[in-house]
């Protein structure tokens, strides 16, 4: 059995990260393939313990973060990653100053088949406790996009509202599906 495809969506807060692993996923799964979605699980931190990690939690979360990712890859032929730890180490040093998390999350979304950057053109809005303000979109964008640089991942910047924004994400994953090494023992596509 091929390992699972695993699209990691990363991007600044308010870029459309969540409504688009969504949308990608439902879209797979009318095309009857094995999809799913990986929640953030900042998101369920914030709303379970109602605030903001401290700095001491953030390696927790990026961890449960990937052990997350890790496990739909188990069971799921696509898994579509409402971000990934890099995510986490990123909000790390932005809030905190603490780089420490870069390492093992570059390591951790080097796994992605293929990444996705959610590009800046939709408009900033309020979200709790997870949102800090449109003023932090753009150092996020800078951040991430060096650490993917470091890592070594290339990426695939999605823009565009609604349809135009679904339908480039999908030619994305369709290249990226078409494009995957075959598995030992596997012929090739």
């Amino acid at each position: 059995m091929k390992p699972a495809f695993v699209v990691g969506v990363v991007g600044a807060e308010s870029s459309g990260k969540t409504q688009l692993a969504q949308a990608l996923q439902a879209r797979l799964a009318a095309e009857a393939l094995d999809a799913v979605v990986v929640g953030e699980y900042l998101r369920e931190f914030c709303d379970t313990h109602e605030r903001t990690p401290r700095r001491e939690e953030q390696a927790a979360i990026a961890g449960e973060q990937t052990l997350r990712i890790t496990a739909a890859a188990d069971h799921h032929a696509i898994v579509v990653a409402d971000t990934t730890a890099l995510m986490i180490a990123v909000y790390s040093e932005i809030v905190f100053g603490d780089t420490s998390l870069y390492a093992p999350a570059e390591s951790d979304h080097r796994r992605c088949g293929l990444t996705l950057l959610t590009a800046l053109d939709l408009p900033w809005q309020p979200d709790g406790l997870q949102r800090d303000g449109a003023h932090v979109r753009e150092p996020v964008d800078a951040l991430l996009r060096a650490s993917l640089a470091r890592a070594g991942v290339s990426f695939e910047t999605i823009s565009g509202a609604g349809p135009a924004r679904l339908r480039a994400a999908l030619a994305a994953i369709d290249r990226g599906l078409a494009t995957r090494p075959p598995s030992r023992g596997e012929p090739g596509r």
